[in-house]
């Protein structure tokens, strides 16, 4: 994870103990997210675990990272097909990289948006968990997503010219993701390639997030629109803030 200031993290550690503390109950099928606040989420669950104050957690982490996390703090995690979540979930807890006015997200910093989608359109309640840097909006509080923060875009590699010259129709600046610490593209945990994109313009996030995934070869972006969670914001000051 990117090195961080000691203020972000004791924000990200306080909206991620917050969010667990006030939602998380016994026996719940909970899924997990990715990023470096949502890993807080995760530390907080085993921890209550590990205390004897949470029980009967079966969790469902969305990916690698949240996965060994979940080894490393005794959280016992399935796959979500399986016969102990059955496809669905009642609470998810995850980071996000904007959050607008409308409470609308861009997610896939971290290249697990389309696993990240499935788990929070299967779930009950979603919970987004963010520091004060992530609030985002216009000075008339309309939407800025995708004009900031790139919106990734997973795409099968055989469709990589297609779907850009499809998003730049769209309006859209296209960047192929590269790895760091590796030579050429990220590769997702699916075999997929990461477009980042932008635009000098603000869009309509429930329209582009539509639209974009109707052109072939996408498998996922990264607008998250129809699932309105509730927001946990942590402030420099100290304060949490729950927007619903």
């Amino acid at each position: 994870m990117e090195q961080q200031s000691d203020k972000v993290l004791q924000m990200k550690k306080a909206a991620g103990k917050t969010a667990v503390d006030n939602l998380v109950k016994n026996g719940m099928k909970l899924g997990l997210g990715t990023g470096s606040t949502a890993i807080h989420a995760i530390r907080r669950v085993g921890e209550l675990l590990a205390q004897g104050m949470l029980r009967d957690i079966s969790a469902f982490a969305t990916s690698f990272q949240a996965e060994i996390e979940c080894e490393k703090t005794g959280i016992p995690y399935y796959p979500l097909s399986s016969r102990e979540l059955s496809g669905c979930l009642d609470l998810t807890i995850d980071g996000a990289d904007e959050v607008d006015p409308q409470n609308f997200l861009i997610k896939g910093g971290g290249g697990a948006m389309l696993i990240e989608k499935i788990t929070a359109y299967n779930s009950g309640l979603y919970a987004i968990i963010v520091d004060e840097s992530k609030i985002v909006g216009c000075t008339d509080g309309s939407s800025s997503l995708g004009t900031g923060f790139p919106v990734p875009v997973e795409v099968v590699p055989v469709a990589r010219i297609t779907v850009t010259k499809a998003l730049i129709d769209l309006g859209a600046t296209v960047t192929l993701r590269e790895g760091i610490r590796k030579a050429g593209p990220v590769i997702t945990e699916h075999g997929n390639l990461i477009l980042d994109i932008r635009f000098t313009f603000p869009v309509d996030p429930a329209k582009m997030e539509h639209e974009i995934n109707h052109i072939p070869g996408v498998v996922e972006n990264g607008f998250f629109t129809r699932k309105h969670p509730v927001i946990y914001v942590a402030h420099s000051d100290g304060t949490i803030e729950i927007r619903q």
